[in-house]
């Protein structure tokens, strides 16, 4: 290998803790702390170059020497991160790393999150609280508003946890590095806003007007992911490739718009509703046929001016054409593409910092031992096979994987483990870890065998899923027949015998698969777990039916004597069969596929949905601002049981409108309103009334926010989770008809790296080498000695 010759006559300072720009750039720390490191390091140079010397001279035995328990840390770290696809640029003195390993254990972790979702949700309760039954303000009473200082101690907490944690992680990067990394910048400057507005919100007794720190908020969500970042950096990078397409679909919009005016001018001899209701003036013109890009619209649009001749259906396709079917569907692609691409540099960088985190470990734990050939003068860089042992021992990862990777370091014939086959090992993490089921019980009596052989075997879940399948048959039968008839007139005979039936079968079922797969077994498969609880749920409602009202006979249907009645029981019952259908995904290979590949979509959406969260949150606390109860109420709706004269009401008002459609819950009234009308703004969906209503009582710039909303929404995200859905189902289309894929292959479920494993890279040897150098708190020699 190339680089050995610098391995074996590299300086030994080189993971001097506490000399040159380590000591620079750990300056902060107290005197004492850097003392002892290079009193540490000067001890461990010496018996580092010591056991060098030995092994030239006597025998590669020296290799096994047991090195310092901080060098074991190290790596154990080191390793960690590469698991974790972190940075390995943090102090690594024994007392950070202790730090380091508490900063990011599970209930540390656990205590960030949980201050991130509880200043999110504080949102819901401060004032305007959405603590109603309903978001229609014509039934809407007067609302409980939290005292001023509860919501804000509640608040001031999390933030102290943002601020112990902010302060950790610059502490354990260095000064260096904090400067170097823009999220930590970032970071630190939020909480400064939030803190400031904080203290004015206090000293204003929480009687201001805007709350800038709610808008802020969801920056603490964003910036505790690793992978939303990723996410938010990509597509920041791709939002400037797609301004073209954007640029030239505002160009069809005003040309169309133009020519629009010109077709349909006001006519002074006729009511002319096309330009009336359309086309009255530019900004009205300009919002119909964005709205018809979405096809929200349509045909509403066409409608008036199709009616007095077909040829106005002409322009109206054309502009649909051009628009709907051409451009927005390359902006799709264009989404696509960009965004793959960005996104797989992206994932790149965490790969080169996982076999950065590996190579890391290896050079705190490596020593010189003699070739095989053991000619003199002739050495290689390797890590003893118990040290490799030892550091496996105090990593944090998978039962699954730590096994394997132990396995096979123990099948190492020689006691040196060199650099490639220490690189090796943690190859494991990528593979497809298999689920091994317990094996099955042994029975003596050759009948006993057959028939574990029998009910073991395939076959046997078709028949299950057959009857499974014939109770449905008998519970849709009952259903349509039973549809309009009064509960208080049924007979539940019929149903009662058939659900008491099939449970005494679900039973049989049960018991016999735990006969052939034995106890452990039957659990180890979480169809069999899910088949379990549905059947022993479905049992405790027939016990307790059969308990209350007796056997099932003609005209059985008795009155309600406890907490369920006969028709709710049965119903409950029905329901559960209904979901236990499902047991049939596993069984047909192509729905095993499309529902592996939704369990993946969804694990993988995470920091996509976390991008659309943030979005939600930010667009929410905006319009809550501008809009809150600009919408008023009708006079006469106070009172529910005014619900006829507001329906006689809306049927005088103007069809179409946000009043004769009802829409009143959809509002800014407060934060969860807020939500949902966004929710139904995203589909598009008549959202052409939205704009109007918010532009007649709020302004006609409203318009702005919601064009806004509908890119970032229905343009940008809705794109890229169609370009996930493409990637990750192509990807394990490909996979499924690969010769080495096998049904039990269809539960794996892959991560974002997994997806796009095939296009990257593995750095090189001297990359890595490069980058450890560049370490700011542990050295390699800058170059050979």
């Amino acid at each position: 290998m190339e680089t050995d010759p610098l391995l074996g006559r590299r300086s030994s300072s080189w993971h001097n803790l506490g000399s040159g720009e380590s000591r620079r750039s750990d300056s902060s720390g107290p005197r004492s702390s850097s003392s002892r490191s290079r009193n540490n390091s000067s001890s461990r140079s010496r018996s580092r170059n010591n056991s060098s010397s030995r092994s030239r001279n006597n025998s590669s035995s020296s290799c096994t020497t047991q090195l310092d328990d901080l060098y074991i840390q190290q790596a154990a770290v080191f390793i960690e991160d590469a698991i974790q696809y972190r940075t390995i640029n943090h102090r690594v003195d024994s007392r950070s790393l202790q730090l380091y390993r508490w900063y990011y254990s599970e209930a540390c972790r656990w205590v960030l999150n949980t201050a991130i979702f509880v200043i999110l949700a504080l949102a819901f309760f401060e004032k305007p609280s959405s603590l109603s039954v309903t978001s229609d303000p014509r039934f809407r009473h007067v609302l409980w508003e939290p005292p001023c200082g509860l919501t804000e101690g509640i608040e001031a907490t999390c933030l102290l946890f943002f601020i112990v944690d902010v302060v950790i992680k610059s502490y354990l990067i260095g000064w260096e590095e904090f400067q170097k990394s823009k999220w930590l910048i970032a970071y630190t400057l939020v909480l400064a806003a939030s803190i400031v507005d904080w203290t004015v919100s206090l000293s204003l007794l929480c009687e201001e007007g805007i709350r800038v720190r709610r808008i802020l908020r969801p920056f603490f969500l964003l910036q505790n992911s690793s992978m939303m970042k990723k996410a938010f950096k990509c597509l920041r990078q791709t939002i400037p490739q797609i301004t073209s397409v954007m640029l030239l679909l505002a160009l069809h919009l005003l040309l169309f718009t133009m020519i629009a005016m010109l077709l349909f001018t006001r006519d002074q001899t006729e009511d002319d509703n096309e330009w009336k209701t359309y086309f009255r003036n530019f900004p009205e013109s300009l919002t119909s046929l964005l709205v018809l890009l979405t096809t929200a619209n349509n045909p509403d649009v066409m409608i008036p001016a199709y009616t007095r001749s077909r040829a106005y259906s002409l322009f109206f396709i054309i502009f649909s054409l051009i628009g709907t079917y051409l451009l927005m569907n390359l902006v799709t692609a264009i989404i696509y593409n960009q965004f793959r691409g960005y996104l797989l540099r992206s994932i790149q960088t965490s790969v080169i910092r996982r076999c950065l985190g590996i190579r890391g470990a290896f050079e705190v734990l490596c020593c010189e031992c003699p070739t095989k050939a053991g000619r003199s003068g002739s050495f290689r860089v390797t890590v003893s096979t118990n040290t490799v042992l030892q550091v496996l021992l105090k990593v944090k990862m998978s039962s699954a994987h730590k096994q394997e990777i132990i396995k096979q370091a123990k099948a190492f014939t020689h006691d040196c483990v060199t650099a490639e086959q220490f690189r090796a090992l943690f190859d494991e993490l990528h593979k497809e870890m298999v689920k091994e089921y317990p094996p099955k019980p042994a029975y003596r009596s050759l009948f006993l065998q057959k028939l574990q052989t029998v009910f073991s075997h395939r076959f046997a879940d078709y028949v299950g899923n057959l009857m499974v399948a014939v109770h449905l048959i008998c519970i849709f039968v009952d259903l349509v027949h039973d549809a309009e008839t009064p509960i208080s007139k049924r007979d539940g005979f019929f149903s009662g015998v058939v659900n008491g039936f099939f449970v005494l079968y679900y039973l049989l079922e049960m018991a016999l698969k735990i006969f052939a797969l034995g106890i452990k077994g039957y659990f180890s498969y979480k169809s069999n777990l899910f088949d379990g609880l549905l059947t022993l749920i479905l049992l405790i409602l027939q016990l307790s039916s059969l308990i209350q009202y007796g056997l099932p006979h003609p005209g059985w249907n008795p009155e309600v004597h406890g907490l369920l009645s006969v028709w709710e029981t049965v119903r409950l019952a029905n329901m559960l069969i209904v979901f236990r259908f499902l047991r049939i995904i596993p069984n047909i290979k192509l729905m095993a596929l499309v529902a592996s590949g939704l369990f993946d979509l969804i694990k993988n959406l995470r920091a996509f949905a976390g991008i659309l969260v943030v979005a939600y949150y930010v667009f929410a606390i905006v319009g809550v601002v501008l809009f809150k109860d600009k919408i008023p109420a009708p006079q006469n709706s106070a009172n529910a049981s005014l619900n006829a004269s507001i329906s006689l009401e809306n049927k005088t008002l103007q069809c179409g409108t946000y009043e004769q459609l009802g829409y009143w819950p959809n509002n800014f009234n407060d934060f969860a309103a807020a939500l949902v009308t966004l929710w139904d703004l995203m589909v598009v969906n008549n959202w052409q009334v939205f704009l109007d209503v918010f532009s007649r009582y709020a302004s006609p710039w409203s318009k702005l926010y919601f064009v806004a909303w509908w890119l970032v929404s229905s343009v940008i995200w809705v794109n890229l989770f169609v370009a996930f859905i493409l990637e990750n189902f192509i990807h394990k289309w490909d996979r499924s008809y690969h010769p080495s894929f096998s049904d039990q292959e269809s539960e794996y479920q892959m991560s974002v790296q997994d997806m796009f494993r095939g296009d990257l890279e593995e750095p090189t040897e001297e990359d890595l080498l490069e980058r450890l150098r560049q370490h700011p708190h542990l050295h390699l020699p800058r170059g050979p000695v």
